[in-house]
């Protein structure tokens, strides 16, 4: 008799190519991974998988079976999908996060989530978008909320919410609503990390102006960029849409800097495609509802 488990664990070593990520992906030992495949193959009655020098390897008869393998799957989560309880997710589910959505609608989402699916416990990273990216790919998060899409047949993505970029600063450095790109450039502009896309963006329509080695300020955390922009150490681009209360007290200002216009914020959920990725596609959707919410 064929188990699900063990085709579960099959699905997961073709995926991964390693008996060791595997059995970290399913929370187990690698002998019990490797016990699994065994028993597979003894009810099969034939070879799955060889091992070699640089891994794990399919064999012609296992290139065959695994997308039976995974249609199985599919057919078990169609099943619990149409059974519709929240109980069918459960266990610990680990999410990557970009900063901007932790200042925004992170905890409403996590509201959501334990209302929804009681028996789901988050595990939360906030990393940046590469590093979140890896993180996806390598199968170590099952879910991120990041600057995407991500462009890779293996990762699937969902539009969440987009914010607008602004050049913001503290009215104690006397700048005027309206400003030239030379005149911020007097001051350090403090924005995302270095290897964000809004870096890199911001420093090719400095540097296009004939501004040569701006001083740029890059932290992957907002906070960090918020304290130094109400200190006057600098003038930020980041999005506005946390700052409602700096703004409105008048503690920051928005500037209209005489430019090219600032792209927007695009966020995607995106997930690596797997034998687990209904969870994701499901807390996908529920951010997607929680963020369009948010104001």
């Amino acid at each position: 008799m064929i188990e699900i488990r063990n085709l579960e664990t099959f699905v997961w070593v073709a995926t991964l190519t390693s008996f060791r990520a595997a059995a970290h992906k399913l929370n187990t030992t690698q002998p019990a991974v490797s016990q699994r495949i065994a028993s597979l193959e003894s009810s099969l009655g034939v070879k799955l998988l060889e091992r070699n020098a640089r891994g794990v390897k399919l064999t012609t008869k296992g290139l065959e079976l695994l997308e039976h393998a995974k249609r199985m799957l599919d057919l078990k989560q169609e099943m619990l999908n149409a059974a519709e309880s929240p109980n069918t997710i459960t266990g610990q589910v680990r999410i990557g996060v970009s900063e901007t959505i932790v200042q925004t609608w992170l905890p409403q989402f996590l509201e959501s989530v334990h209302a929804r699916y009681p028996s789901v416990s988050v595990e939360l990273e906030v990393e940046t978008t590469p590093v979140l990216r890896e993180q996806v790919l390598s199968h170590r998060l099952n879910l991120a909320f990041l600057l995407g899409p991500l462009l890779s047949p293996q990762l699937e993505n969902i539009p969440i919410c987009k914010y607008p970029l602004a050049w913001i600063a503290s009215p104690k450095l006397g700048l005027n609503n309206k400003v030239s790109l030379e005149q911020v450039c007097e001051y350090p502009i403090i924005t995302y990390s270095a290897a964000s896309a809004p870096h890199h963006f911001v420093r090719s329509l400095i540097t296009a102006s004939g501004i040569h080695a701006p001083r740029m300020y890059g932290s992957a955390s907002l906070s960090v960029v918020v304290r130094m922009t109400l200190d006057a150490i600098g003038v930020a681009v980041i999005t506005p849409t946390f700052l409602k209360a700096e703004l409105s007290e008048g503690r920051l200002c928005l500037l209209n800097v005489t430019a090219s216009e600032l792209p927007e914020l695009a966020f995607t959920a995106s997930w690596a495609k797997g034998p687990d990725e209904h969870i994701a596609r499901a807390l996908a959707k529920l951010a997607e509802k929680v963020s369009g919410q948010y104001h």
